[in-house]
């Protein structure tokens, strides 16, 4: 009789993750987006100019931007372009809005004088009676020479360009007892500004050369001793470019597309020249 009382023992078995309640199709439709987008960005790629494929490749070598070939230009728009002579009049308007920032740009702005030469972007720096950038008859830098020299560095090592620095004396014999001359103190200066340039972020690289001059290449011919031909100059050397990237650095808006269109015409027509 206590058997017949005896519960049946009843086992239960919970099912989780059935039919389409599971969630692997979540994974499944989120590699498929990535795939996806992947594919759309090799098709942007490949329609894309030779300028913003190497600004995208040097991104992917060089993320931290430390490398020759980056992607951020002056005007900070993460185009890499190359200062070539089709662009080097941007350039130049790039660096006169740098230095206009700085806080004592009044004091200076007419001791700076920028000029596209066959050689590059030459920025002079000019001093006066009394010194301006450097001290007088030093090759030390003034604090104000210190402070553009270095906010100079920064928008240069944007650049992938080679940079030149020379120096230039008046001609007022130096004084010394030692020698010391004024090809001494051109080269002295030049150096020094190559190493305080270096020193707040330009690329040792970047620097090619370093000329003293004395007074062989004076600023103002008549007058050998003013004071403006006392000066460093800094020249941004063009970065030669193909055929096909001048090309792209001069077009204008718009002109791409007609230039393709009328590209696709003459292959057009060639190809109706050889069916007949």
């Amino acid at each position: 009789m206590a058997n017949e009382k005896e519960q049946p023992i009843i086992i239960k078995k919970k099912i989780s993750g059935g039919g389409h309640h599971g969630g692997a199709w979540k994974v499944a439709y989120a590699d498929f987006v990535t795939a996806m987008m992947a594919l759309f960005i090799v098709l942007w790629l490949l329609s894309s100019s030779e300028q913003v494929k190497k600004a995208v490749g040097g991104y992917f070598s060089d993320p931290s931007g430390n490398g020759k070939m980056m992607g951020s230009t002056l005007s900070g728009t993460g185009e890499n372009v190359p200062i070539s002579e089709e662009n080097m009049e941007h350039l130049k308007e790039k660096l006169e809005e740098a230095m206009k920032r700085a806080p004592d740009f009044q004091k200076f702005k007419d001791n700076i004088q920028m000029t596209v030469t066959g050689e590059g972007l030459r920025i002079e720096l000019l001093e006066k009676e009394g010194g301006m950038f450097f001290q007088s008859g030093k090759s030390a830098p003034s604090p104000m020479g210190t402070e553009l020299f270095s906010k100079l560095s920064v928008e240069l090592a944007k650049l992938p360009n080679n940079i030149i620095v020379e120096g230039h004396t008046d001609s007022k014999p130096y004084a010394s007892e030692n020698g010391y001359s004024n090809w001494e103190l051109s080269a002295d200066r030049a150096n020094s500004t190559r190493r305080l340039m270096t020193d707040g972020g330009l690329k040792v690289h970047q620097v090619v050369q370093v000329r003293g001059f004395a007074d062989m290449r004076l600023r103002k011919k008549d007058d050998s001793n003013h004071p403006s031909n006392r000066r460093v100059s800094v020249i941004i050397q063009y970065l030669k470019v193909s055929a096909q990237e001048r090309s792209q650095l001069t077009e204008k808006p718009g002109e791409k597309g007609k230039a393709d269109e009328h590209s696709k015409a003459e292959e057009h027509k060639t190809e109706e020249k050889k069916g007949h």
